[in-house]
C-alpha cells in the first residue's frame, strides 16, 4: 500500500495539473470503489474549480472552489496518471477521469479497487470519518520527541505496533516504520511505552528523516505504484533493512551468516527487516 512518501509525491504530481484549473468534464465508469462513489458524483464535480491540492496521512485532499473537498484513497494498487492526450483510450480499470479546461486528463486507475473517493464539506473536512482519528503529520512541527513520547506513554504494543496505528502518528506503513526503527536504534519488539526521552527523540528525528528522503525519490515502487507521471520512485534502492534479510545493514559490523546480518520477524502479519545487533 503507497506510504506518506508515495502519497506525498503523488500530490506533486497533480499540482501543476490541477490546481487551479477547471473540470470541464467527469466520468464515473462505475458505481463503486471499496465504497459506492458519492451521489451525485459526476454533477458535483463538473464545472468546479480546484484550487488546491494537499495531503493528509496516505489521503489526497482535492479542494474545490465550491465548497467541498474531493477525499481520495489510492488503496493498494490505486493510481492517478496524468494524460495528455484525452483521445487516447481509456484502460479497463480506469475508473475516474478527471478532464481539466486545459484537455489534461487525471485517471485514476485500480485495479483491485481497495481505494476510495469520496466528496466532503471542506469547512468539517477534520470531521470526515476517514481523517478525525488520525495523529499528527510526522513532517509538521506538530510532531516531536515529546509528542511522540506522550502518545506512546503506557502503551503495552510493540514499538513497531504503536508506529502503525495512525492515531499515533500519521501516514506511515510497514516500510517506513522499518526504516525508522534502524536510524534510531530501536528494536521492533521494544515496548512501545519504554520509548521515552532521548529514545523518542531519536525516533521522532529518525522517522522526519527517513520520510525526507524517501520523498525527494519519488516514494518507493513496490509492486503497482507509480508516480503521476507513470516514472516509479527509486528509494527502494536505499532502504537499509527493508526487503533486505540475511545482508549485512550499512554502518554496522554485522556479517550475514552465523546469526549476523539483516534479519526478518512477522509482527501482526507483517514481516518487519531489522538489526539485531544495532537495534535494542
Amino acid at each position: 500500500m503507497p506510504e506518506l512518501p508515495e502519497v506525498e509525491t503523488v500530490c506533486r504530481g497533480l499540482r501543476p495539473v490541477l490546481e487551479g484549473r477547471l473540470l470541464r468534464r467527469v466520468e464515473q465508469r462505475r458505481p463503486d470503489l471499496r465504497f459506492p462513489l458519492p451521489e451525485r458524483f459526476v454533477e458535483r464535480l463538473t464545472g468546479q474549480r480546484l484550487t488546491r491540492i494537499e495531503r493528509r496521512a496516505k489521503f489526497i485532499l482535492a479542494h474545490l472552489q465550491g465548497g467541498e473537498t474531493l477525499l481520495c484513497h489510492l488503496g493498494m494498487s490505486g493510481r492517478m496518471l496524468l494524460v495528455d492526450d484525452p483521445a487516447l483510450p481509456a484502460e479497463k480499470h480506469d475508473h475516474v477521469v478527471l478532464e481539466t479546461d486545459e484537455g489534461r486528463q487525471v485517471r485514476f486507475n485500480d485495479a483491485r479497487r481497495f481505494g476510495f473517493m469520496d466528496l466532503w464539506p471542506t469547512e468539517g473536512l477534520a470531521q470526515h470519518p476517514m481523517l478525525a482519528p488520525l495523529g499528527p503529520e510526522p513532517l509538521s512541527n506538530s510532531f516531536n520527541g515529546p509528542v511522540l513520547a506522550a502518545a506512546l506513554s503506557g502503551r503495552t504494543s510493540s514499538i513497531k505496533a504503536a508506529l502503525l496505528d495512525q492515531r499515533v502518528v500519521a501516514g506511515l506503513g510497514n516500510i517506513y516504520v522499518s526504516e525508522a526503527l534502524f536510524h534510531a536504534g530501536l528494536s521492533p519488539r521494544r515496548l512501545a511505552g519504554s520509548v521515552q526521552g532521548g529514545r523518542a527523540e531519536r525516533l521522532a528525528a529518525a522517522v522526519r528523516d527517513v520520510l525526507i528522503r524517501a520523498i525527494a525519490a519519488g516514494g518507493s515502487s513496490l509492486r503497482d505504484y507509480v508516480q503521476a507521471s507513470g516514472e516509479l520512485g527509486y528509494f527502494q534502492h536505499a532502504w537499509a533493512v527493508y526487503g533486505r534479510e540475511g545482508q549485512a545493514c550499512p554502518g554496522c559490523d554485522c556479517e550475514p551468516g552465523a546469526g549476523g546480518g539483516i534479519r526478518r520477524l512477522v509482527q501482526s502479519n507483517r514481516s518487519t527487516f531489522y538489526c539485531p545487533r544495532r537495534q535494542r
